[in-house]
């Protein structure tokens, strides 16, 4: 495990995975949410995100959290471990909300953590699994399956549980 993908809901705990991650694994993490907006939240343009996203890439050893479905290809591509934080909806939501009560609105702190809460976002948590989620395991399946390992994280148990697994091998 050199090259690691985290994608899922918002709020399912993927950038915290990616520290963990990054952590045990001596690699490099980027929180896309970083590379994407600025400090005044406003956004990059697609070409040249997705032209980072392929330097991000290039490199040997990685961890990198988001989803940003329209530049998922790139790092699935390049991975060699998909690692799809497949959350309950009530749990994406309470993630989001915590994260909210523990480091305030609007805040870039730095290590993964982009707390900027409005409606769109709810409505984005509420509708993933209905929505994005096919939409995500597709392109796991046609980008990663056959080169990647994939693993699937569906409970925050199941997390805890599968980093203290992967820092004991």
């Amino acid at each position: 495990m050199k090259r690691v993908a985290i994608v899922g809901c918002g709020g399912s705990g993927k950038s915290y995975v990616a520290r963990e991650l990054g952590r045990r694994l001596d690699a490099p993490v980027t929180h896309l949410d970083a590379v994407y907006y600025d400090d005044e939240w406003n956004q990059l343009p697609k070409e040249k995100f997705a032209e980072l996203q392929r330097e991000l890439v290039a490199v040997p050893s990685w961890v990198i959290d988001g989803n940003y479905n329209s530049t998922l290809q790139i790092r699935l591509e390049a991975c060699d471990t998909v690692v799809f934080m497949d959350m309950p909806t009530l749990s994406c939501l309470w993630g989001v909300l915590s994260r909210q009560l523990r480091h305030g609105h609007g805040q870039n702190k730095g290590n993964g953590i982009y707390n900027r809460i409005h409606m769109g976002v709810i409505r984005y948590v509420l509708s993933y699994r209905r929505k994005m989620r096919p939409r995500v395991l597709k392109k796991i399946d046609e980008h990663a399956r056959d080169h990647a390992q994939v693993v699937i994280l569906t409970s925050r148990r199941h997390t805890r549980r599968w980093l203290r697994e992967t820092a004991a091998t």
